[in-house]
């Protein structure tokens, strides 16, 4: 029954997909769709996607990256990007400014709570080390790693760092992160114009696509492994410093 209703679901989508003629067709009736979607709804929907991207436990599910990258390819000229860049940095200074004050609040509370225990408690040291080690940095560098972005905001907030010092990296952090997302998005959307006139052009376009992700993709993890060495390095060197108060208190005074 469910192999079924699988190959079902797949003819639809195959007859639908034949329809509009291949892949070309596919992009004529994906650039129509954009055009006729009213662009403030798309600024506040991109705008509370990132916000909620970039707050506590839901950022960890809520794929805001993907969203703004779709919002970038209804993109039409210089003054409709700046609209949508402005509703989505002040998704993000929601969303981390969020996070930061609930870490404020509540401090340390945060991390026994129901929602709290659903991080794993080594994301949470880790987070610690981080934000205590690098400071200004670990802000913004969080915010292009995985699972760190929704919990550093929180840590900073705990500490004694100033709202200031923390808004000014994230501010930053944002605007690179938003300008890239929406920059790939907009290129995409002139592209598919450019590429009408050749035969293969739809898998042109998708190719381009694909690349761009492609690295995007590598260059989060080559952020990602710098962030884990800082943070092994810090690790090991609180590590060092413990040992040596324990040696210097085994040591008999003279």
């Amino acid at each position: 029954m469910v192999v079924d209703w699988f190959n079902s679901v797949i003819h639809s989508v195959l007859t639908w997909f034949n329809s509009l003629h291949g892949i070309t067709g596919f992009i004529d009736w994906l650039n129509n769709s954009v055009h006729t979607f009213d662009p403030l709804w798309r600024d506040v929907i991109a705008g509370f996607a990132i916000m909620l991207e970039t707050s506590v436990f839901i950022g960890l599910i809520v794929p805001g990256d993907t969203i703004v990258l779709a919002a970038g390819t209804m993109v039409r000229d210089w003054f409709d990007f700046a609209g949508l860049f402005t509703a989505v940095m002040l998704g993000s200074f929601a969303g981390e400014s969020l996070g930061f004050y609930i870490g404020r609040i509540f401090g340390p509370r945060i991390r026994s709570s129901k929602l709290g225990l659903k991080i794993p408690e080594r994301v949470w040291h880790r987070a610690d080390t981080f934000v205590e080690s690098r400071g200004g940095i670990a802000i913004a560098m969080s915010r292009f790693l995985p699972v760190l972005h929704s919990v550093v905001p929180l840590t900073a907030g705990m500490t004694k760092m100033s709202y200031r010092k923390f808004i000014s990296w994230t501010a930053g952090a944002c605007a690179v992160w938003t300008s890239a997302y929406l920059g790939i998005g907009w290129f995409a959307h002139g592209a598919t114009d450019a590429l009408k006139q050749f035969k293969f052009g739809g898998a042109i376009f998708i190719g381009i696509i694909v690349v761009f992700l492609i690295i995007i993709t590598l260059v989060k993890k080559r952020l990602e492994k710098s962030a884990e060495a800082m943070i092994d390095e810090s690790e090991k060197a609180k590590e060092r410093a413990k040992k040596l108060r324990e040696a210097s208190m085994k040591r008999p005074n003279l």
